[in-house]
């Protein structure tokens, strides 16, 4: 493939065939695969199905369970937990289509919601289903698929409500047409929020009643998340074709225990106490600064990923306000980081950029 990064039903697309052909369990109506076969594409088989979602099988037995229901699905949990990446997951394999998306912002407008208008047409001859211009909540519901709902709680209030009658009704009135859109077999929404960033805004409580939550987790263990940045970092690699580079389990190892410690407020032996910054340090940013690395040690480097190959990137996700940041990554670094024989090299290499 020639774009950036596909969408999931194109990436994995052999893989859902694979599953299509020996699912032989109940599918709810409009689904391509039952729901036994969407966990296992999450999960993997062990075998040909390659895991999407590192995490508690309940987990997402619950979620899949909840769309075969009438019941929406919203995904909460702290940034960098695979809100994201789920629900897209979730729409390719229900669906076999991730693309009915709108992305909350400050400025998303109803019409992202409900639908918009061809101002041209709408002039020249009056209101019609031809000037209409549908959103991906509208396709959705009239293909009978999944549409996704992007950082719900950055929308402004009232377009979230926009959602509360294409929920409870599983209808969009069209009131310039004296019409309506009733949703086909198959429709349902997964919409993702976190309320750990700014400019959030708390839904309603009739919205909320709305949505079965299930609240994604952070990983568990430091083992557990080193596995899920190995996996994703290898795949970005192939997707951006970096030249290979060896896989640097012991700096993704560094760059994992460094986000969990300031993450937690102790270090991972539980003796010290250390400050948490203002940032997340999510698991998402850890692979960001692993790939970055990557790409410095195979373009500018002797193709090894070291220790002063995340050390930037390291800092640049630590200190996102220059004032308190940074002194919190400093005292994190001498009361720390300069304390493990094993890290001298990290620490040098910390120091440098600093």
């Amino acid at each position: 493939m020639t774009v950036l990064r596909p969408h999931a039903e194109d990436q994995y697309a052999e893989e859902l065939a694979i599953l299509a052909k020996s699912d032989d369990r109940p599918r709810p109506p409009g689904w391509r695969l039952s729901p036994w076969a969407v966990t296992s594409y999450l999960l993997g088989d062990g075998d040909q199905i390659t895991p999407k979602y590192i995490g508690p099988r309940r987990i997402v037995e619950v979620a899949v369970a909840t769309l075969a229901t009438d019941r929406a699905l919203l995904l909460l949990g702290v940034p960098g937990t695979a809100k994201t990446w789920l629900s897209e997951h979730l729409a390719a394999a229900i669906s076999g289509d991730s693309t009915l998306l709108v992305q909350g912002t400050a400025g998303t407008a109803e019409e992202a919601i409900r639908y918009g208008w061809n101002y041209a047409r709408l002039l020249a001859e009056g209101p019609s289903r031809e000037a209409m211009t549908p959103s991906p909540v509208m396709r959705a519901m009239a293909e009978g698929r999944l549409a996704r709902v992007e950082e719900l709680t950055r929308m402004p209030s009232d377009v979230q409500d926009a959602l509360i009658t294409v929920l409870s009704e599983k209808t969009l009135p069209i009131p310039e047409l004296n019409e309506e859109v009733q949703a086909a077999r198959g429709f349902n929404v997964i919409a993702t929020a976190n309320d750990r960033d700014r400019g959030v805004n708390e839904l309603s409580s009739a919205l909320r009643r709305r949505f079965n939550t299930v609240v994604l987790p952070v990983p568990a263990s430091a083992e557990e998340e080193v596995d899920i940045v190995a996996r994703r970092v290898a795949q970005l690699g192939h997707s951006l074709e970096l030249p290979p580079t060896p896989t640097g389990l012991e700096e993704i190892r560094r760059v994992v225990t460094v986000f969990r410690e300031l993450r937690s407020g102790v270090t991972s032996d539980g003796r010290t106490t250390v400050k948490s910054p203002s940032g997340t340090l999510s698991t998402a940013e850890a692979i960001s600064v692993v790939t970055s690395g990557i790409a410095l040690a195979a373009h500018f480097g002797d193709g090894v990923l070291r220790a002063g190959d995340v050390a930037a990137g390291i800092i640049g996700a630590v200190v996102q306000d220059p004032v308190s940041d940074r002194v919190i990554w400093q005292e994190y670094l001498e009361t720390v980081v300069r304390e493990r024989p094993d890290w001298r090299d990290f620490y040098r290499a910390c120091r440098d950029v600093s």
